[in-house]
């Protein structure tokens, strides 16, 4: 089946649990209310549905190829990312002092959901993009601004993030790659980079690469590097593009997944050096790059929710298609459809579930992002601040996760039809594997979670958080109706739970580290699953809301019972990883290595 945008739910999220009319009062953003946010997604969805979503079967059937030097990409994909591109969605966030429209992120991840539910492979052009424009807004000096921004933000040109070695991967540390400094102020850039998204391709004029390299002399560690711009082509006074710069392509990887996004090797300096422009100030290059990965891992948070939502939706079309025995209730004398099983409909349930938690997570966290950056009173966006990056590692980790979980029940509800690739499922199970992995893997994530977020303040953030979710609880536990109470009941056991783990955490850390990171992934989802089935609890109230108004009764009914089935089947979940986490650190660090 085709891909159909999840519209209803999106606007749900942003209208009522985002509250866009709360972020259309700050300024920049005066035009950026609900009326807007409709428009724009309903165009974002004509599309994705119409244009981008065809092509992700070719795709994976069809990938990327690569020969002379030079990559070719799916049949298709060049002319879309061109409509893509004049369309203004590449600049759909960014500042319109460059060409952007200056919307803010609120509606800028329903539009990325939409774009990499229809193709993941395809939208990962544009995620890298965006983190390129967002660290030259912040740290590029006006030249590489002038120069860049406004051919990046139209999609005439595209970037990447280059920081992977063939021996440094997570450990920047071991960045080997070199810059030496030239009299004109330019530097010549040698290294190989490996693992670069989109470091080759036919559908743009030219790549601007961002760089992690070491200028001759600097400390070693990650205090030691420097980020640079090294475009594919030298760009000319005049804006146009000159000759060829030192960066090539030498071999794209064979994946398991994504399989039509070029994952390039790239080669600097084999000819003489890659002319490369320093971003900032020496030194400070992984400082500047961070503003790059914190940027992509919610976007990449975002895929595991858009995968999971087409996971979900080929799934419920062919429960509904495939007949297959008798309703064990006895309800039909003959073979039913399969959605009429209870077990295929828990399966879809938590498919369904899951995705809606996660998407208003995000949803959640990209107003606080905007409220963080542009509401006019400083500790409003001092608290905003401190909410958003709490959520990133969660946005990014669990949803991730998540889409392991949602694309492999996807397989299974078509059960031996989802094993065969031309059923098509198999294909979002694969794509799903890599969120876990690239920009930082869900330990790293965690790790993250652990000592910048939790251990740094005592588990004061993290308290705080908790605070806001038993308001919500307190409200649920006080309503007349019997989910409403339920769900209280569900997230209130969830909420204790997560409290003891901040504190085992905030007082172990420094002290028996080891302990504490033995739980640290737990500690990620438990984190995750609390903080979606406080934004489902907070949903529910709103449906219940909204029902007794008239609006939309079967959609706010089925708000209603996903809500319910959320704190049943997975905030449940939350009592028994608090055990693991807190007693469990033994039996993971006991037993001896030369035992494994």
């Amino acid at each position: 089946m085709s891909y159909v945008a999840p519209l209803k739910d999106m606007l749900f999220n942003i209208e009522h649990l985002a509250r866009i009319d709360q972020v259309a009062q700050m300024p920049g953003f005066e035009d950026a209310g609900l009326e807007t946010a409709q428009a724009v997604l309903e165009e974002c969805a004509k599309l994705n549905q119409d244009v981008i979503a065809p092509l992700n079967w070719e795709g994976d059937k069809n990938p990327s190829a690569f020969a002379n030097g030079h990559v070719k990409t799916t049949p298709g994909f060049k002319e879309a990312f061109k409509q893509y591109g004049e369309g203004g969605w590449q600049g759909l966030q960014h500042p319109t002092d460059f060409g952007g429209q200056g919307l803010p992120k609120t509606i800028g991840a329903a539009c990325g959901e939409m774009l990499n539910s229809a193709n993941m492979s395809f939208a990962l052009c544009p995620l890298l993009t965006d983190g390129a424009i967002e660290a030259l807004l912040t740290a590029g000096s006006d030249d590489l601004k002038n120069i860049y921004l406004e051919k990046l933000i139209s999609g005439e040109w595209t970037g990447t993030m280059n920081l992977t070695e063939p021996q440094a991967g997570s450990d920047l540390a071991l960045v080997r790659t070199r810059a030496e400094p030239l009299p004109d102020g330019t530097y010549k850039v040698f290294g190989t980079k490996i693992y670069i998204t989109y470091g080759e391709h036919d559908m743009a004029d030219n790549i601007v690469h961002l760089v992690l390299a070491r200028v001759q002399g600097a400390p070693e560690g990650v205090k030691g590097i420097s980020l640079f711009v090294v475009p594919k082509f030298m760009v000319n006074a005049d804006g146009s593009l000159g000759n060829r710069n030192d960066v090539h392509c030498v071999s794209i990887e064979h994946k398991m997944g994504i399989k039509a996004s070029p994952t390039a090797v790239l080669q600097y300096g084999d000819n003489g050096g890659a002319i490369g422009y320093l971003v900032g100030e020496e030194n400070r290059g992984l400082e500047y790059m961070f503003i790059m990965m914190n940027a992509a891992r919610y976007a990449v948070g975002v895929q595991g929710i858009a995968i999971a939502e087409r996971s979900y939706q080929k799934a419920v079309q062919y429960a509904k298609d495939r007949v297959q025995s008798r309703p064990v209730d006895g309800s039909m004398n003959t073979s039913a459809p399969i959605i009429h099983h209870p077990d295929v409909k828990r399966m879809l349930m938590t498919m369904r579930a899951s995705t809606e938690g996660c998407r208003a997570l995000a949803t959640v966290a990209a107003a606080a992002y905007d409220a963080a950056h542009h509401h006019p009173d400083a500790e409003v966006r001092k608290q905003n601040a401190l909410f958003y990056e709490f959520m990133v590692p969660l946005v990014k980790g669990y949803s991730t996760e998540m889409s392991l979980e949602v694309t492999s029940l996807g397989v299974q509800v078509h059960g031996g039809m989802g094993f065969i690739e031309e059923t098509g499922a198999a294909q979002y199970y694969r794509d799903a594997k890599i969120l876990t992995i690239y920009e930082g893997t869900t330990a790293i994530q965690a790790n993250d979670l652990v000592g910048r977020k939790t251990a740094r303040d005592g588990g004061q953030t993290a308290k705080a958080l908790a605070g806001q979710v038993e308001q919500t609880e307190i409200e649920l536990l006080a309503h007349s109706n019997a989910d409403a109470q339920a769900v209280g009941r569900r997230l209130k056991a969830a909420r204790l739970a997560f409290l003891d783990v901040v504190n085992f955490v905030a007082g172990n850390t420094k002290a028996n580290p080891n302990d504490v990171f033995a739980g640290s992934v737990p500690y990620l989802m438990l984190s995750g699953n609390l903080m979606a089935g406080w934004q489902m609890g907070r949903a529910l109230l709103v449906a219940l809301t909204q029902s007794a108004q008239d609006q939309d009764k079967a959609f706010m009914a089925a708000k209603v019972t996903t809500a319910r089935f959320y704190a049943d089947h997975l905030l449940s979940r939350a009592p028994g990883v608090r055990d693991s986490i807190v007693e469990g650190a033994q039996s993971v660090n006991e037993l001896a290595l030369d035992a494994f």
